[in-house]
């Protein structure tokens, strides 16, 4: 993830306009492609309360699957947060208000394993920073996965912030080294090694690999390359990478309502596609209905919970499976154990038990019914009790 300026692509802060978008976070040190992944992977599972919470957790079996490496390997996990928790980040850039600000922080303030879960944290000036869509941007973890080299993907990274725009602007080479992570190497202090390297293996995986198409450019001081900057395109051909998965529920009215109260963009789409609109928007009237309300979205937060609490919504259909008793309770307990989890999790849960399944008929009664899919019953409740032992059996 980071050695990088970041854009929020998921939501807006609700603040003044920074004068001079020239905000931007590097980290010292070098960091491996796994620590990249895995830094964007704990980002986007604390971003809807990265703010609102001082710690975040996430079970080490789907940290591992979601950055793909082996789940059992527990001293490349603590090798990987401990280096996180060793590099510093550091940003320079100018406040609402046009002052200048600079800041140090490590990337992590800490992290544990324990019991088989992940707990870490943010310093909450660092926090606030990767808050900011002015800063920061929220790598798709879709096309993360496809990258196999670090510098190609922090070039991705430092790029996609300004894809919009088409261009990064010029950076000095010392910038540029920082970024990649090379900048302690007296090898890449010479530009022929840095571009032969880094720079044209990088701009080459990025063009086959990602959802936009980088091209470099070079400005000298005499005959010596001074500085280097990148035009930035779409590449149409790779270009459904970017899945973004909200794009039609951005479109729906109820979508408009939910983000107007100040939910994040994440929650309000997730919140639609596990209830429905009718439903949320239900619970949307229920919530403007109240008098004295001063936090909306937490009350309207706290209200979709117990909705899920009681099994209401889509999330809880069981027509699918026939309300046998002993087979009710287990399904209840996975509903339960489904709304505990973030979205990060939710979605490698799925994954992980799609990829379990064999037979196409079980899978498309999985695609169609989720964890409520009958002709999977059985399997639910064994991968659910593999993943937290006496949580349903």
């Amino acid at each position: 993830m980071q050695d990088i300026d970041k854009n929020n692509l998921t939501g807006s802060l609700r603040r003044g306009a920074v004068k001079k978008h020239v905000a931007a976070i590097h980290v010292s040190g070098k960091l491996t492609l796994l620590q990249r992944k895995l830094s964007n992977v704990l980002l986007l599972n604390a971003y809807d309360t990265l703010t609102s919470q001082n710690s975040f957790r996430i079970d080490a079996k789907t940290l591992c699957m979601m950055v793909g490496y082996n789940s059992n390997d527990t001293d490349t996990l603590k090798q990987s947060l401990r280096g996180l928790a060793e590099t510093v980040a550091e940003w320079d850039m100018l406040d609402g208000q046009g002052r200048q600000e600079w800041g140090v922080s490590s990337l992590l303030s800490y992290a544990k394993l324990k019991a088989g879960v992940c707990e870490y944290a943010y310093s909450p000036a660092l926090a606030e920073k990767l808050n900011d869509p002015k800063v920061f941007a929220l790598i798709n973890l879709n096309i993360q996965r496809r990258f196999n080299s670090g510098h190609a993907l922090a070039l991705y990274e430092n790029c996609y912030r300004f894809h919009r725009i088409g261009t990064t602007g010029w950076w000095s080479l010392e910038t540029f080294r920082r970024l990649m992570g090379v900048s302690d190497s007296d090898y890449y202090r010479v530009f022929k090694h840095l571009n032969a390297k880094v720079v044209k293996p990088a701009v080459d995986e990025v063009n086959k690999t990602s959802n936009i198409i980088v091209t470099a450019e070079f400005r000298k001081q005499g005959r010596a390359v001074s500085d280097i900057r990148f035009k930035i395109a779409s590449n149409p051909q790779l270009a459904i990478l970017d899945l973004d998965d909200g794009a039609g529920r951005r479109k729906s009215p109820i979508y408009d309502r939910v983000r107007a109260l100040g939910v994040a963009d994440r929650l309000a789409r997730q919140w639609i596609d596990e209830y429905g609109e009718e439903a949320v928007a239900q619970k949307l009237n229920y919530v403007n209905a109240q008098d004295g309300v001063r936090d909306q979205a937490r009350y309207l937060s706290a209200v979709m919970r117990n909705n899920a609490h009681k099994g209401t919504g889509p999330v809880a259909k069981t027509k699918n499976v026939p309300p046998t008793s002993d087979r009710a309770i287990k399904l209840g307990k996975v509903r339960d154990l489904v709304q505990s989890r973030s979205p990060t999790q939710r979605d490698a849960d799925k994954r992980l038990f799609n990829a379990k399944i064999a037979d196409e008929n079980h899978r498309q009664d999985f695609e169609r019914h989720g964890w409520m899919s009958a002709l999977n019953a059985e399997a639910i409740f064994v991968f659910w009790e593999d993943l937290m032992p006496g949580s349903i059996l």
